[in-house]
């Protein structure tokens, strides 16, 4: 399908082992296609802790929304193939555009096909040709999200497959983390991305009265993409889970769930329509959804990572749990892979613990590895795609695997071992439920908490994190995740180690002091 004046906007997109192609698709609907375009200028540089967000987000496509000439170039292509846009967002340089199969496949030079997927009952509709554009169209974009729809992420949580040592309800562990006094969210809004499964009111309600919280937190679907809110699958663990965990540790703050098809398509427009929502205002983000680096398209992987820029350079803050199959992170080639978006160095990666707990004291907590008992362990290790960034610098990251040096993966830790799980509710039914799916609403509620009493979002936090250290956090120092072991400062299994909320909310405090009219820390 490619001519020479085409130029590939990425090599093509290995499909895993297993896949098998059932015949051309020659359907008659119309697909639906996002067309991500470069930003205009330079990119947004997060603004340096403790300064604010350098526009607010109704001023930020100004300065790196999408130029107008890119945009025209890629009208005129579509229109010139019988392409109808349907949406234009220059501030999140997005279009899209509805076509036949026949008007896409000339437009972006692919063969779409029925596949197969490892694992699915329906077949996908994919292609193993990269997206390609005319030399003059080509530069202006990133990415081109919806003709691959194969699914790309996976959730990150785990049910114990024998009974728990311990089990806690997520206040349980707040206490646990010493989260700070005197704050509950109030004010912030927590998002969460959600790729699948839903979640039913009546549910929520009765988890949390039981759990003494006398106004349960508000909680509003965000239907992007074609999602919604769907309960009656196995992803409703997934979507309970964050949910009760922000809405128990946070309840003050308001819950926006961004529900998107799994798609690279639909990950992107979830994170960057979070990001840039102005009716909701999120000023955290949680992902418990993610990928081994290497599944990813080289174009997919550019989208998201200018969701996730988009987010931060907005004063957000983004948490990202970092996987539960330890260094493999699910691979089955013997080399150690880390999961994505948790690898982004725009997202505070999080790893997973085993935590002992008498009365309200900690008394172990050690690196989260059953893998000998088929019940997980924590995600981490070095990036293949991200180069170390300059907040881990001092942190003593090894090398990944192919020599390169990589970013770190975690950043930080909490509970995660389903054996010492948390008390959730699914779908009418009281269950146990770990995972580092559990660690990044828990760091989020943390966050937002932080927001409340400092009086503004602290948006990224690595380089706080990094340089306060050890004072606020318990170093981990026993176990492995296969590849990596624990030891003394950051690792590649818990990062700087597990919270102590009263101290890091303190030490914010004193890098940034609370703005005017915030309570004191």
């Amino acid at each position: 399908m490619n001519t020479p004046a085409h130029r590939p906007l990425h090599a093509g997109h290995p499909f895993p082992a297993g896949t098998r192609y059932l015949g051309p698709h020659s359907s008659r609907t119309p697909l639906g296609v996002t067309v991500v375009l470069r930003r205009m200028g330079q990119p947004p540089t997060p603004a340096a802790w403790p300064q604010s967000p350098r526009w607010p987000r109704g001023e930020f496509g100004a300065h790196c929304g999408a130029a107008p000439a890119d945009i025209e170039r890629v009208r005129s292509h579509a229109r010139t193939h019988g392409l109808v846009e349907t949406g234009c967002d220059p501030h999140r340089r997005v279009l899209h555009f509805n076509g036949s199969v026949e008007a896409l496949q000339r437009a972006f030079g692919v063969q779409l096909g029925r596949y197969r997927w490892p694992g699915l009952r329906r077949y996908v509709v994919s292609c193993e040709q990269a997206p390609s554009l005319p030399a003059d169209v080509a530069p202006s974009v990133l990415a081109v999200l919806g003709l691959d729809r194969r699914p790309v992420a996976k959730t990150h949580f785990r049910k114990a497959l024998s009974a728990p040592n311990q089990t806690y309800t997520p206040p349980q562990v707040g206490q646990l983390y010493n989260f700070p006094a005197n704050t509950d969210g109030s004010g912030q809004c927590v998002a969460l991305i959600e790729l699948g499964g839903g979640f039913s009111q009546a549910d929520l309600t009765t988890y949390f009265t039981g759990l003494g919280i006398a106004t349960p937190p508000t909680v509003t679907a965000v239907p992007v993409a074609g999602g919604k809110n769907s309960p009656g699958g196995d992803a409703d663990a997934e979507v309970m889970l964050d949910i009760e965990m922000v809405g128990a540790l946070a309840p003050g703050a308001a819950i926006a769930v961004y529900f998107a098809p799994n798609t690279d398509q639909g990950f992107y427009e979830a994170i960057s329509q979070a990001a840039h929502d102005t009716q909701n205002k999120p000023s955290v983000i949680s992902i418990s959804w993610g990928g081994p680096e290497d599944s990813w398209s080289t174009s997919s992987l550019a989208a998201m990572q200018s969701a996730l820029e988009d987010a931060v350079a907005l004063g957000v803050s983004v948490t990202a749990a970092a996987g539960d199959s330890g260094s493999s992170d699910g691979e089955s080639d013997g080399q150690p892979h880390v999961d994505f978006p948790a690898s982004s160095p725009y997202s505070l990666a999080c790893g997973g613990t085993t935590l002992t707990a008498s009365a309200s004291a900690i008394t172990s907590e050690v690196v989260w590895n059953e893998t000998a008992s088929n019940e997980g362990a924590t995600g981490g290790g070095v990036s293949a795609d991200y180069a170390l960034p300059a907040w881990q610098q001092g942190s003593n990251v090894p090398k990944a695997p192919n020599g390169f040096t990589g970013r770190g993966v975690p950043d930080v830790a909490g509970d995660a071992d389903p054996l010492t799980g948390y008390q959730v509710r699914v779908d009418g039914s009281d269950e146990v439920i770990g995972g580092t799916s559990a660690v990044a609403p828990l760091w989020a509620a943390l966050l937002a908490r932080c927001n409340q009493s400092l009086g503004r979002a602290v948006g990224d936090v690595h380089a706080a994190l990094y340089q306060i250290g050890e004072t606020a956090f318990r170093d981990i120092t026993q176990g492995d995740n296969g590849s990596y072991a624990a030891g003394q400062g950051w690792d590649a299994c818990t990062g700087l180690g597990s919270p102590d909320g009263q101290m890091l909310l303190a030490a914010l405090a004193a890098q940034n002091p609370p703005a005017a009219g915030a309570p004191s820390p």
